[in-house]
């Protein structure tokens, strides 16, 4: 080995090629911000400059690396990558997070898990702030079970999606650490603490931060300035948008004081801007919610204040981990070092351009891993168009940087799902569920990047279309020609197309693009994304005031169908009254009920409530038709007065509908055997996405890639149906939580668990967290019969089944069906199947026959047309534009093959018809000659087809089309007429 010495003021890190071992297949892979092991020495990241020194056996001095080896006679250097040995363990993205939380620990927060990406909220999409999952605490909607909280939350948040991978801080997947108080402490505390971990816990040094407070709270300005010594000229004063958190027009609201990190505090203390991002991030925001806001705009105090606090773990750890950006930290940097590696590029040495595409990569591709992990699958609607979008954008973005295939020599191959390996590997501390959903999240994965690959081509396709139509629209006019921005957007958003390869294709061709246009299609599109999806709504509303007076309804259900109960709350359209009389719509809310209320899937009970008779007093009757729990556990019992009149404080006898319960118990019960059988037959990656009780069949939605098959499904059937027969007795168990999924109890899809759950067991079959009811023993379902399977979106598919007397009546209705079909075709129950082949095989014979004839009486009409041809230009060209009457487009066609062949070349035939109401057929065909001349079938039928409000296409010498205007055949075919004449006279 021999070593080669560079002065300090030589060679550059471009300067210096280092050559992989065959991991990197033969790319030249060079020094990036990660470490290189090669024989025995370690070059680490600078800035600038590598220099070589001495041979030192892989040591370096404390200005960084010193040694280059190189093998004797000039050979590539041996380089693998490894980890970076010298970055101090506890300030990696893994122990920030363990760090944070065990210190709220320590100070009596009870650490809580994420919750799922998928929130338990209608207002938003995704979940997208650390508090979420505690909307209902501060809106006093539930009752606090802890104090105070500390949690390390996953988010998605897409509203600022251009920003990825251009600015050092914008992701949309990220993960936000907070520390909560549901009425405990408040702002001394939570200041207190919030500068204690940022100065003592994570070492940051106190001259570099920087403090935000609202300009009009007095209060924490002086616990900043007065309690924690903080100089003024570094707490700065901000207005309402910037420290003044609202949840909504109205609602729980409050000042916030923010921690901001300063990169460059040799600028100075005056002039400053905190909002400026190549000298602070902000990485600590402390909210004080202490006032609910009324519907004028007045502000009134809380009576329990709350803290809700986020610091953004992404971006403490480039503060700790000293990288220029978040993306750079070793939470996302192994996923960008994976992507160049695919891309054949060197992240160090690559230009903005290019880093910036790597960083969009890594970034995206963590967000649908954990969103389809969540059971968020790609589709065109709500969550579902999140995660496509984000797939279309690395796919597209991985194709401009050169990837191709897999990346790995399958050009037939996918990349995302190596990318996402690399996300699942680092995902342990962040969500282990990640791990065991790993070959389903590939799978999908892979399955969306194949099939978008084809819609990219699709797109190309379309972009080819529509510079031909931008061309032809202007032909003969002096216009230039131009692209509108609507279908430049189309070609983005539906297709994934970017619009920087739309404007150089189209400008290779003289046509511009409207890209003002383009522009305001974007911010339509952003403008909304915005609104749906990135306000947590926390209005205080008319209810609210009804919680503090109504206790939680006691459920006594699992039981009994029958209680005494006391009236505690009358409703009409919303708003309380006293009492109410026979004919009304009524929500009662009543302090103990046998009724099960929606939730878990299960619709809510139905039945009646009596008032208990008295001395002249009129006997009251409601019958019920649906219970909703509202306000956390307040049952909400809808239904119609059927007599007499009802008042608060009145006593009633509750009555569930036995009937109705059973067949209620029968399918949610069936619905867990459902789901194990699922799990045995097609494997146990499958997981629930939904479901849904009845009581005249259930529904149940599950993660699957495909549709089953005919055998799979009798199999599942078969072997619910043997557990029915088990006559196995059920076992419920209430448990802590923690015990519960120890023992393998599986959750149900979307639901929110507190510490003790309810367990409901099959044993050696199912167990599940439910709160559901259920039958005592299998034997009680009698039955179950799947009665569709189909998909409902991508990689989710939907099983509707029936059990119990709901199968019984099923049965018994095919039954008769096939009794009055044995009837009409004279056959028995087994000879139907056979009976209607025949019958279908007759019908598919007499239907040729028809067509037969009717292609010869077109062939024969056309005949009779021939003479009509007119001859065009010195080649002598024939060319015959008529009109065939009701001919249906079978036969139009066969018309147009007969006068096409009859005809001498060149020539050129376009006929149509009217073959129903509402419906035009079209069809032109051409011979080579006229094919030659550079004239195309479908672009002569296009046009027509427009016409005549419809479309179509085909090959050169052959095009059919449709359309919905019959009253515009005749003129369409003129205009045909002309355009073809003055065509073929060139």
């Amino acid at each position: 080995m021999t070593s080669l010495n560079f002065p300090k003021t030589g060679h550059s890190s471009d300067s210096i090629l280092l050559f992989p071992t065959s991991r990197f297949q033969s790319k030249p892979f060079l020094p990036s911000s990660r470490g290189y092991r090669y024989s025995s020495g370690l070059i680490v990241r600078t800035q600038t400059l590598i220099y070589a020194s001495s041979l030192s056996n892989g040591r370096t001095n404390k200005k960084g690396p010193r040694e280059i080896q190189f093998v004797a006679k000039a050979q590539p250097v041996a380089v693998e990558l490894v980890e970076d040995k010298l970055r101090d363990p506890q300030t990696s993205g893994d122990a920030i997070r363990q760090r944070f939380l065990d210190f709220y620990a320590a100070r009596g927060h009870k650490v809580l898990p994420s919750a799922s990406l998928v929130p338990d909220d209608p207002t938003v999409l995704l979940t997208i702030a650390g508090m979420l999952q505690f909307k209902p605490i501060f809106l006093g909607k539930v009752p606090r079970e802890v104090p105070s909280a500390a949690t390390s939350q996953k988010c998605i948040r897409t509203n600022d999606i251009e920003n990825v991978g251009r600015t050092s801080r914008h992701q949309t997947f990220f993960e936000m650490l907070g520390n909560f108080s549901f009425g405990d402490y408040f702002k001394k505390e939570a200041i207190k603490w919030a500068w204690e971990l940022s100065t003592s816990e994570y070492g940051l040094p106190a001259d570099r931060l920087w403090i935000s407070v609202y300009e009009d709270d007095d209060e924490t300005f002086a616990l900043w300035h007065d309690e924690l010594g903080i100089p003024k000229e570094r707490i700065k004063r901000l207005g309402e948008d910037d420290n003044f958190w609202t949840s909504g027009v109205t609602g729980p609201c409050g000042p916030c004081s923010e921690l901001y990190y300063d990169f460059h505090p040799d600028r100075g203390t005056s002039d400053v801007d905190l909002g400026d991002d190549t000298r602070f991030i902000e990485f600590y925001n402390l909210v004080f919610m202490q006032y609910n806001k009324k519907d004028d705009g007045s502000l009134e105090p809380l009576k329990q204040k709350n803290i809700d606090t986020g610091l953004g773990l992404e971006r403490m750890a480039r503060i700790l981990q000293k990288v220029p950006n978040n993306y750079e930290t070793d939470l996302i940097f192994p996923i960008i070092e994976k992507a160049a590696e695919l891309a054949n590029v060197s992240y160090a040495l690559a230009d903005d351009s290019t880093k910036t595409k790597l960083k969009i990569i890594g970034d995206h591709i963590r967000a649908v891993v954990y969103l389809i992990s969540d059971g968020v699958n790609p589709s065109n609607i709500g969550r579902g168009y999140v995660v496509r979008r984000l797939i279309r954008r690395v796919v597209r973005t991985g194709r401009l940087l050169g990837v191709k295939g897999d990346g790995m020599g399958d050009l037939q191959g996918a990349f995302l799902p190596i990318l996402a390996k690399k996300v699942i590997e680092l995902s342990t501390n962040i969500d282990a569920d990640v791990k065991t959903r790993s070959s389903r999240i590939l799978e999908e994965l892979r399955r969306e990047e194949l099939r978008f690959v084809l819609t990219l081509e699709r797109g190309e396709k379309l972009l080819e279309q529509i510079l031909a139509d931008a061309l032809l629209n202007t032909q003969g006019t002096e216009t230039a020609p131009c692209l509108s921005g609507k279908d430049a957007f189309i070609l983005y958003d539906t297709y994934g197309f970017p619009v920087e390869i739309t404007k150089e294709v189209a400008e290779e061709r003289g046509i511009s693009i409207d890209m003002n246009s383009f522009d305001i299609e974007m911010e339509k599109q952003r403008q909304l994304s915005q609104a749906a999806h990135d306000t947590v709504k926390l209005a205080v509303e008319n209810g609210a005031n009804l919680a503090e007076d109504i206790p939680d309804t006691e459920f006594l259900g699992y039981n009994t169908l029958h209680s005494k109960a006391v009236v505690e709350g009358l409703l009409v359209n919303g708003s309380p009254v006293a009492q109410v009389s026979k004919g009304s719509e009524v929500e009662i809310l009543l302090n103990r009920t046998p009724f099960y209320a929606e939730s878990g899937g299960q619709i809510g009970d139905n039945g009646f409530l009596y008032t208990t008779e008295a001395e002249n007093e009129q006997k009251a009757i409601v019958e019920i038709k649906d219970v909703q729990k509202s306000m956390g556990n307040i049952f909400v019992h809808k239904g119609t007065i059927t007599e007499g009149t009802i008042e608060v404080g009145r006593e009633v006898e509750a009555a569930v509908d036995a009937n109705l319960r059973q067949r209620a118990k029968v399918h949610h019960t069936a619905t867990h055997l459902l789901q194990s059988a699922l799990k045995r037959v097609i494997g146990q990656e499958t997981s629930q996405a939904g479901s849904m009780v009845a009581f005249d069949r259930l529904r149940f939605d599950f993660n699957f890639h495909r549709s089953l098959q005919d055998k799979e499904l009798e199999e599942i059937e078969g072997l619910i149906n043997q557990w029915i027969g088990d006559g196995t007795i059920l076992e419920t168990k209430v448990m802590s939580l923690t015990d519960a999924k120890g023992a393998g109890a599986v959750a149900m899809f979307g639901e929110k668990y507190g510490e003790q759950v309810r367990v409901v067991e099959v044993p050696d079959v199912s167990m599940e967290l439910c709160g559901g009811t259920h039958v005592s023993n299998t034997a009680e379902i009698r039955g179950f019969k799947i009665i569709s399977e189909q998909g409902i979106a991508s990689g989710i598919r939907r099983i509707e089944a029936v059990a119990g007397d709901a199968f019984i009546e099923y049965v018994l209705t095919r039954d008769n069906y096939m009794k009055q079909l044995c009837s009409t075709l004279k056959v028995k129950a087994e000879e139907v199947t056979g009976r209607v082949d025949a019958l279908l095989e007759e019908l598919r014979l007499t239907r040729n026959e028809v067509s037969a004839a009717r292609a010869k009486a077109a062939i024969y009409k056309a005949s009779t047309l021939a003479s009509r041809t007119s001859t065009i230009g010195t080649k002598s060209i024939r060319l015959l534009v008529e009109s065939m009457d009701d001919i249906d487009a079978d036969s139009l066609k066969s018309a147009a093959e007969y006068l096409v062949d009859s005809l001498k070349d060149p020539a050129a035939v376009v006929l149509g018809s009217c073959p129903g109401e509402g419906k035009v057929s079209l069809v032109v065909a051409l011979t080579p000659g006229v094919v030659n001349l550079g004239i195309k079938a479908g672009e002569v039928i296009k046009p027509l087809a427009k016409s005549c409000g419809g479309g179509g296409g085909g090959r050169p010498n052959f095009a059919q089309a449709g359309g919905r205007k019959p009253e515009n055949l005749l003129g369409a075919l003129e205009e045909a007429r002309e355009q073809l004449k003055n065509l073929l006279e060139k």
